[in-house]
């Protein structure tokens, strides 16, 4: 559910509500049942185990209660709410890596109470891939939606550190998880990879910054020589228009609002947040926990539909992959 303060619980209940003209596959909450009742009237049932959530999906939302949440305050987020999103979290991620879920789909939370309460991850995404054994530079957020995909990657840093944190053995894993994880999730054979530059006009050959020279270059022909569809770099403001993004499957980008604000720009209410590089599907609505508008019946669920969505999707890819 992530933060139960936030619009998580009341997101999920409304995509349960437009499971039939969503055609959306059965699911399961994890987290604290009140959390959906504080701000949904609708029926939720009560569940011990996964495979129980098919049999009770028409009857209402399955819920595995995970945490006691507290006192749940829409729009109040405390530490017992944050103590029961990282909860969640955990035994959503454990039910996905034993096979007991196809996928697990995350909620939005609130990294600020997260902290408070000693996570010391930058995000999510870096706390499933630790859980599945996966190195942090092997895990890739990816942004998808209708017409866009994108990868940041660097991802929760300050602007101002990115230049000394990229490298090219940094590309270059995160370009080699994009381009498998494309394979795996999507069922793209050859996925075309396109690189935006660091710098604007990417660099103007070394007069505008040489980053794009010193990493970006040498990065995209060590993925050519492998067999990996790279190109770039190429003029950021440039990338994001329609005919430039039927050129290419992905384009990663190397910090973290270079690649969110065209997606959102395009897709703020069905953007889905994708982890690539994992052995189990993992997908989160590409938006916060909107503290400001929870409890208050506003919050569109447009982007948990697609999360859901794209993640059964997925994992109907892995599974006829494996049986081929």
């Amino acid at each position: 559910m992530g933060d139960p303060a936030g619009i998580g619980p009341e997101i999920i209940a409304k995509a349960w509500s437009a499971r039939a003209p969503h055609m959306l596959p059965a699911f399961f909450a994890v987290g604290d049942p009140r959390a959906v009742t504080q701000v949904w009237d609708g029926p939720v049932v009560p569940i011990s185990d996964p495979h129980e959530a098919t049999g009770a999906f028409d009857q209402g939302l399955p819920v595995i209660a995970a945490a006691d949440a507290g006192e749940v305050v829409p729009g109040a987020p405390d530490i017992d709410g944050a103590r029961c999103a990282l909860q969640s979290l955990e035994l959503a991620a454990g039910l996905a890596r034993s096979g007991a879920a196809s996928a697990v789909v995350t909620g939005p939370v609130s990294k600020k109470q997260l902290y408070d309460i000693g996570f010391t991850y930058p995000g999510q995404t870096e706390f499933v891939a630790e859980r599945c054994g996966v190195a942090h530079e092997n895990a890739v957020m990816m942004l998808a939606g209708p017409t866009l995909r994108v990868v940041p990657i660097t991802t929760h840093i300050p602007l101002q550190t990115v230049a000394s944190t990229i490298s090219i053995e940094l590309i270059v894993a995160k370009a080699r998880a994009t381009a498998r994880g494309l394979q795996r999730n999507f069922g793209i054979l050859k996925p075309r990879l396109a690189f935006a530059g660091f710098n604007p006009h990417a660099g103007e050959g070394g007069a505008i910054g040489s980053e794009e020279i010193d990493f970006l270059m040498p990065a995209i022909e060590q993925l050519q020589a492998e067999g990996i569809d790279a190109v770039g770099p190429f003029a950021a403001d440039t990338m994001f228009h329609p005919r430039a993004r039927a050129l290419y499957d992905v384009a990663l980008c190397l910090y973290h609002d270079q690649a969110l604000i065209p997606i959102k720009t395009l897709h703020f209410d069905e953007g889905v947040n994708m982890t690539l590089g994992l052995p189990i599907v993992r997908t989160s609505p590409d938006h916060g926990t909107a503290f400001g508008i929870a409890g208050r019946n506003e919050a569109e669920p447009g982007a948990m539909i697609a999360a859901i969505r794209m993640a059964a999707q997925a994992a109907a890819v892995r599974r006829s992959s494996a049986c081929q």
